[in-house]
């Protein structure tokens, strides 16, 4: 029989919850940059080769209609961060441009957003962004970084502020080549040359000084275009560790070889306390790029390779939570921040894109295969293994997910969009939160998703679509991406209407002579549509022309302009041992 003495010490540990009970859980997050729902073996791929994300996919959840809350960049993952449309913080573009293209601009994620990583990190954990960031970085000068990672929660920053362009890898070409090849220069030398030629004849008069003030201002632009196109990876290809540019121009080679490994140390150094990683792929963002281990393993080029590359990466995060013994208390997801760039050609013609399988269109659309990512939630314990969910979600969901998990509130100030997975992903309920989802094509409503009770049917309204190039094709080759404004779109009067449950495709419209309830669908989808716009508060643009142009004073320079902005201090070597660990075979 114990004595009085031993129930006073044992007492308090028998009433005390369990150690699981009362510990937060880990997140890790992973973001893949315009990877394809079709590339992922999970997800129907036969060609290409995925087994660490596969084997996520297979002892955990998979979400077959995971929605990306834009088909672009920055917009897209403003909302990941918030949990919010990003037309509510203002990160969605009123113009044509909905991405940061340089680094030297002023605008970004305001500082009054709430992101899950600042409020994780006032619950006590660790927090690091490793990757790339794309949403702003500096407001007055090049060293406020009013925008930086470390403003929204993040502790730790070792990435890029910026994405991946094609000019920030040699022999790749410039983003820019396309915007040159709108710029009339035949038309605007002939004209030069007309004028002149008339002067000669007498049949227009023509100062000598107005006709080189012309001509100088033809040269000086056509001068200024190429000088900017040949800096451009100078001002804006460079990593950062912390708030400090480390490497100008880098290397992209092994990137992902030193970003995973800046992973495993991070999560090293904070497996005894709750963690935040969110690890933001550079792949397979063009341009592309795969370590010597990885080059000439896939059947598809480049972009398998770098596709297997980031397998690889996840495998290693995988193991190394296995090795710390964090698998069970960490809950990991695998998502893209919208579909594949279809339009994406190489230089030399090279295919470099993604394949959104049996879905229509691709990024910068908001067809399925610009918004249906892939969704991959993994958590021993806590969440089934081997389970399909094809109810409606959103990559907004993980901003009131986490904040709960997390033991915190959350904001009530605000509007926030997602809604908690939890309760879907543990089979609690059996319907998604998501009556309606509002799809925009940057700052303008494009479509509305409506998923109603007591019903199988999926309604996707559009009021306008993408002129694709050429016709009945689903690119805009000729731009090379789809724009969002009046010169290249149709507007649709009625909207089309489609039911996603028996058209995944998109293929089909639909009619009153086809659908019976045609009428009375769009009358529900336009009344919800008014309701949410009469919610949305006018917020300050920060993809506005005054927050997108360069400012020199904000140009982010490692060494003197005189010295081209040039440095290599990054200690991180970025090798990893075993790199090609389950990749040894070329793909058959």
């Amino acid at each position: 029989m114990k004595s009085p003495w031993t129930w006073l010490f044992l007492g308090p540990l028998l009433c005390a919850p369990s150690a699981r009970a009362v510990s937060k859980p880990n997140f890790v997050l992973m973001m893949v940059d315009d990877l394809g729902i079709g590339d992922l073996g999970c997800y129907g791929n036969t060609t290409l080769k995925t087994p660490h994300i596969d084997r996520l996919a297979e002892d955990g959840v998979k979400l077959t209609q995971h929605i990306a809350a834009s088909p672009l960049c920055t917009p897209s993952r403003a909302a990941f961060l918030t949990g919010r449309y990003p037309i509510r913080s203002g990160m969605a573009s009123h113009g044509r441009v909905g991405v940061y293209l340089i680094s030297a601009v002023s605008g970004g994620l305001p500082k009054e957003e709430i992101t899950f990583a600042k409020i994780l990190k006032e619950q006590g954990y660790a927090t690091a962004l490793i990757g790339k960031w794309h949403l702003g970085l500096n407001c007055e000068h090049n060293t406020d970084h009013c925008h930086h990672p470390s403003v929204h929660g993040f502790e730790h920053f070792y990435g890029i502020p910026m994405t991946n362009l094609r000019d920030c890898q040699p022999g790749h070409g410039s983003v820019f080549y396309n915007v040159r090849a709108h710029i009339p220069y035949g038309a605007l030398g002939t004209a030069l040359a007309t004028l002149l030629l008339l002067h000669a004849k007498g049949l227009f008069h023509m100062s000598r000084r107005l006709a080189l003030c012309l001509g100088t201002t033809l040269f000086m632009t056509i001068a200024l275009f190429f000088l900017w196109v040949l800096m451009f990876p100078y001002f804006n290809c460079f990593l950062m560790r912390g708030d400090e540019v480390v490497e100008q121009p880098y290397v992209s080679e092994n990137l992902t070889q030193k970003m995973t490994k800046e992973a495993i140390e991070f999560l090293e150094r904070n497996s005894v306390r709750p963690f935040l990683l969110f690890f933001s792929f550079l792949q397979v963002h063009t341009a592309l790029f795969a370590s010597p281990h990885f080059r000439g393993k896939s059947r598809h080029g480049l972009y398998g390779d770098a596709v297997m590359e980031v397998d690889w990466s996840v495998g290693q995060i995988m193991k190394t939570l296995e090795r710390l013994k964090l698998k069970d208390t960490t809950l990991v997801y695998l998502t893209s921040d919208q579909g594949p760039h279809l339009e994406e050609i190489s230089i030399h013609g090279e295919v470099h894109r993604g394949y959104s399988g049996i879905y229509k269109g691709g990024k910068s659309t908001n067809w399925e295969g610009g918004i249906r990512v892939p969704g991959i939630l993994h958590w021993p314990g806590e969440l089934p293994g081997g389970k399909v969910i094809d109810e409606v979600t959103s990559n907004m969901d993980l901003f009131p997910s986490m904040v709960k998990l997390a033991g915190a509130s959350i904001p009530s100030d605000r509007e926030i969009d997602g809604r908690d997975l939890m309760p879907l992903l543990q089979g609690r309920v059996q319907r998604s939160e998501h009556e309606f989802l509002f799809h925009y094509c940057n700052a303008f409503l494009n479509a509305v998703r409506w998923h109603p009770a007591n019903s199988t049917s999926i309604w996707k309204a559009f009021f306008f679509t993408p002129d694709f190039y050429p016709e009945n094709s689903t690119t805009c080759f000729h731009t090379h991406v789809c724009f969002c404004t009046e010169a290249y779109v149709t507007r649709h009067d009625p909207p089309l209407l489609y039911d996603l449950s028996r058209d995944p495709s998109e293929t089909n419209p639909l009619t009153p002579d086809t659908e019976p309830n045609f009428s009375s669908v769009l009358e529900v989808i336009l009344e919800a549509e008014r309701v949410h716009t009469l919610g949305i508060k006018a917020t300050e643009d920060q993809l506005s022309a005054k927050h997108m142009v360069w400012k020199p004073w904000l140009q982010p320079c490692c060494s003197s302009l005189q010295q081209l902005c040039t440095c290599q201090r990054d200690w991180q070597s970025g090798i990893v041992v075993n790199a090609g660990e389950g990749q040894e075979e070329k793909e058959k």
